[in-house]
C-alpha cells in the first residue's frame, strides 16, 4: 500500500509541474497544454497538485471551469485514495 502513496504524491508532483509549464508557455506565447488534459490530470488523483499549483503560480485561477472544477477534483482526489487505501470495503490481506 506504501508504494501507492509514492505513486500518487510522485503524480502530484508531475501534475504541479504540468501546471507550471503551461504557466510558463503562457507567458512565453507558446504552445500550450489544453485545459482538457489540467482539468483530467487533476481528476486523475492530481487535485493536490493542480491546486497548489494554482495557487502558487496563480495560473487559471480567474477561470471559473477551473474554480469550479478542481476543488471539485481534489475531492474526487481524496476519497479515491480512501477507497483505495480501504480496500473498497472489504479486507485486503
Amino acid at each position: 500500500m506504501q508504494f501507492l502513496w509514492y505513486i500518487v504524491i510522485i503524480w502530484n508532483i508531475v501534475v504541479f509541474l504540468i501546471y507550471g509549464l503551461d504557466k510558463a508557455k503562457a507567458k512565453l506565447n507558446r504552445f500550450r497544454v489544453s485545459e482538457f488534459f489540467l482539468i483530467l490530470s487533476a481528476f486523475l488523483m492530481g487535485g493536490v497538485g493542480a491546486i497548489i499549483a494554482m495557487v502558487v503560480f496563480h495560473h487559471k485561477v480567474s477561470k471559473p471551469k477551473f474554480r469550479c472544477l478542481i476543488p471539485i477534483a481534489l475531492i474526487v482526489s481524496v476519497i479515491g485514495l480512501i477507497f483505495l487505501t480501504q480496500g473498497f470495503g472489504f479486507k485486503v490481506s
